[in-house]
C-alpha cells in the first residue's frame, strides 16, 4: 500500500465512464448529472478534509472534467489544493465538439500543472494514462457502474490491484462503495 509521508502530500485521481454511458447522456441539466456532481463535490471535500492536496484529471469528457472543475471551484476557498491534468496525448480533445474543446482549454489554462504523455495518439495512450493517474495518487474516486468493459472498469482494477483506497459513487443509484487496503 502507498502510504504519504507526513512530508508527502496526499493525493486523488478521478475515473468515470463519458457521456454515452449515462441515461442522461450529455444534458449536464439533468437532475441525475447534477446529483453526481454533487456527490463528487461531497467526496472531494471529504478527501481536501482528510488532508489530500493533490488531484489528477485524465481530462476525458465527462467524469473527468467535473472532477476538475469542482476542484477548481473549491480551490476558491482551499487555497493549498492543486489541481493536474494529465492527458493521454496532445490531440486528446481534437475530435470533440467547438464548445467541448473551449471548456477543455479552460480548465487546463487553470490547471497547476499539465502533464502530457504523448504528442499524438498512439494505441495504448488512454491506458497509459489511467496507469498514471492510479500510480500518481493514494485515493481513486471514481463513478462507475460495475460494468466489466472500458477504461473505468480499467482504472478501479488497476487501483485494486496497486492497493489504493478507492470510493465508487454508482451513477444510478448514487450509493457509494469503498475499498481501503490497510492491512
Amino acid at each position: 500500500m502507498y502510504h504519504a509521508s507526513t512530508n508527502e502530500a496526499r493525493s486523488c485521481s478521478f475515473t468515470g465512464h463519458r457521456p454515452s454511458r449515462f441515461t442522461f447522456g450529455y444534458n449536464e441539466s439533468d437532475a441525475r448529472c447534477l446529483k453526481i456532481k454533487a456527490c463528487m463535490a461531497e467526496q472531494i471535500s471529504s478527501l481536501i478534509a482528510k488532508g489530500v492536496t493533490i488531484f489528477y484529471s485524465g481530462m476525458a469528457l465527462a467524469v473527468d472534467t467535473w472532477a476538475a472543475e469542482i476542484v477548481l471551484d473549491m480551490k476558491k476557498s482551499h487555497l493549498d489544493i492543486r489541481l493536474i491534468a494529465v492527458r493521454p496525448c496532445e490531440t486528446q480533445a481534437d475530435s470533440w465538439l467547438a464548445e467541448q474543446q473551449a471548456r477543455h482549454f479552460d480548465i487546463l489554462a487553470r490547471c497547476d500543472e499539465v502533464v502530457t504523455l504523448y504528442p499524438k495518439f498512439t494505441r495504448s495512450c488512454f491506458f497509459e494514462r489511467n496507469r498514471y493517474l492510479v500510480n500518481h495518487a493514494e485515493y481513486l474516486l471514481a463513478v462507475y457502474d460495475g460494468g466489466s468493459d472500458g477504461g473505468t472498469a480499467y482504472t478501479v482494477k488497476y487501483g485494486k490491484k496497486k492497493e489504493r483506497r478507492i470510493a465508487i459513487i454508482h451513477p444510478d443509484t448514487l450509493e457509494i462503495t469503498t475499498m481501503h487496503y490497510d492491512n
